[in-house]
């Protein structure tokens, strides 16, 4: 045998200490920081409310409910459930987030508006802090490395955020071009990743509908180029398109032409008498040959050069930041929402944070995509029963709106 073994070919050695390689290290498995279904009553000591960020009759109260919809009656989500109010409500990671770590970062969650909502944010934050995190504080004013989900207010104005911390300017960039959302009344999965590469990817119910790099979609580099400043129009650029034609003259008495003119066609009336209702004047009409205010005839300018283009030279302040995907380069601890709605009914559930995409598709099929198809059967029964009783309850109305009148006809 081991002549035969002597005579294997190189490649066939290697691809067998390739599979063995394969057997013995296993595939690096993914991290998950956070993760949150709120199906049992102890979600309430893991999750604190924003209780010093506003006054007790400005919060509104979460509940955890399954929703008058849903999927499985036990699994639950917690619901805004009080109009007109502020929600705050943070809780820490199990793991710290470390950008530093050239790691993917993926946020995801899902949202359900149960209240045909009219206006309202429905947004995640990811937080830093830390042990110096405040929870009770938290609010708009908190720091985040990341703003992510939707938020709704009137028809026009219905957007994904993705607003993303930026170190080197000290900003929250919000991306350029709007991202849309999902406004009906069923859940909807809203899928964030950040990647090393400085690209990003943002999926809804598991399709991707926006991904680019971060210093096309966000403001996080100066421009490539700028205006040279030591540039400036001519003083004897033609930029005039037309001058106005030297041999068009204005037509002697031009200006003497009136606006009105006397109706020709008007005759004093035979009961008019000029003793008792004063000398008769015609009536004015418009001059058929009165042509308004004269302007003389433009012609091209032969002098003219274009619209002048500013020099543009290489921005001696634009440099390439290579972490611009670090927008949690001091560590992100913690999850909060933190919200203002008119209508409440948004209920909120199965929130992942992870550096595996996979990981998190993984958990949606587990938890979103498990219940999605009988939340849509329930909610189109609850809609056809609501739909019903409302048409019984209008034929009960005309019922007796006809009676009336029958009785009104009899006295």
């Amino acid at each position: 045998h081991s002549s035969t073994l002597l005579q294997t070919p190189p490649i066939m050695k290697l691809s067998l200490f390739s599979a063995a390689l394969a057997v013995v290290v296993p595939a690096v498995s993914a991290e998950v920081y956070f993760k949150e279904q709120f199906n049992d009553d102890g979600w309430t000591d893991r999750w604190t409310v924003s209780s010093d960020w506003k006054s007790k009759s400005e919060l509104g109260e979460w509940e955890q409910t399954a929703g008058k919809w849903y999927g499985i009656e036990s699994d639950k989500g917690i619901q805004t459930s009080e109009d007109a109010r502020f929600y705050g409500l943070s809780a820490p990671m199990t793991k710290t987030f470390n950008s530093p770590d050239g790691k993917d970062l993926v946020i995801q969650y899902s949202v359900k508006h149960e209240q045909k909502i009219d206006c309202g944010g429905a947004y995640i934050k990811l937080l830093p802090g830390g042990d110096k995190f405040e929870s009770t504080k938290f609010g708009g004013d908190s720091p985040y490395g990341v703003m992510f989900g939707p938020d709704i207010c009137g028809s026009s104005n219905k957007r994904t955020h993705v607003i993303l911390h930026s170190d080197k300017k000290d900003e929250n960039l919000l991306i350029k071009k709007n991202v849309s959302c999902e406004s009906d009344q069923l859940s909807h999965l809203y899928t964030l990743v950040l990647r090393p590469d400085n690209t990003f990817e943002v999926f809804v119910d598991n399709k991707s509908v926006r991904a680019g790099k971060l210093d096309d979609e966000f403001d996080f580099l100066a421009e490539k180029e700028i205006k040279d400043p030591d540039q400036s129009k001519p003083s004897d650029w033609v930029d005039e398109r037309e001058i106005v034609d030297p041999e068009d003259e204005k037509p002697e008495g031009y200006d003497d032409i009136p606006m009105e003119i006397s109706d020709p066609d008007a005759a004093k009336p035979d009961d008019w008498d000029d003793e008792d209702d004063g000398e008769w004047e015609p009536p004015m009409v418009d001059n058929p040959d009165y042509k308004g205010p004269w302007n003389p005839k433009m012609i091209p300018n032969p002098d003219y050069k274009g619209s002048w283009e500013h020099p543009m030279i290489p921005n001696p302040d634009y440099d390439y930041d290579n972490n611009m995907h670090a927008v949690c380069s001091g560590g992100c601890s913690h999850v909060g929402f933190e919200l203002w709605q008119v209508a409440s009914g948004t209920i909120f559930d199965d929130i992942i944070v992870t550096d595996s995409l996979e990981e998190a598709q993984e958990f949606a099929k587990e938890t979103f995509f498990k219940k999605k198809d009988s939340e849509k059967d329930m909610y189109d029964a609850v809609q056809a029963e609501e739909k019903k009783k409302a048409d019984e309850a209008m034929a009960d109305e005309m019922d007796e709106e006809d009676f009336d009148m029958d009785m009104g006809d009899e006295f």
